[in-house]
């Protein structure tokens, strides 16, 4: 059974929180956040598809990723500015159809006893924006990709 997400976005703040556990051990989490290649297996929700083009996940790394289906496929990029591992990600966020909104992601993973918790802290440049992207079905995705991060852990 999969863990709960716990998702909140407080009206008036541009910020969205995200708290969510895997029974799996922080060193397997983190792994799969910062490699490519699990990276695409479990971002998203499961009837899209996410071509991963660049994913240095160092500090000071870049990466860039489209997420969709065949016929609409969205660009999303950032920079990576803290790494530490099996710690702390800190890095930006843009969706490309929504050029110069650039927001901030804290992402912690927490070893609990065998079990990894993350906590993700976003800020969006306003509240419309952050807005806009919950409307987007960002939550829907946030929820369903952690599933599929169960699954891919658990195999």
């Amino acid at each position: 059974m999969s863990n709960p997400t716990t998702i909140t976005a407080d009206d008036g703040v541009p910020f969205v929180d995200t708290v969510r556990e895997f029974d799996a051990p922080v060193s397997a989490v983190f792994k799969a956040h910062v490699d490519p290649d699990l990276l695409a297996k479990w971002l998203g929700p499961r009837n899209a598809t996410l071509n991963v083009t660049k994913y240095d996940a160092t500090t000071g790394g870049s990466w860039h990723y489209e997420s969709g289906h065949e016929d609409a496929m969205f660009g999303f990029r950032g920079i990576f500015h803290t790494v530490e591992t099996d710690a702390l990600i800190i890095m930006t966020f843009e969706f490309d159809g929504a050029p110069n909104q650039v927001g901030i992601s804290t992402t912690t993973f927490e070893e609990t006893g065998g079990r990894t918790r993350i906590v993700a802290h976003e800020v969006y440049p306003t509240v419309e924006a952050r807005d806009m992207a919950l409307a987007t079905g960002m939550n829907y995705g946030v929820v369903e990709g952690y599933e599929r991060l169960d699954e891919l852990l658990a195999a």
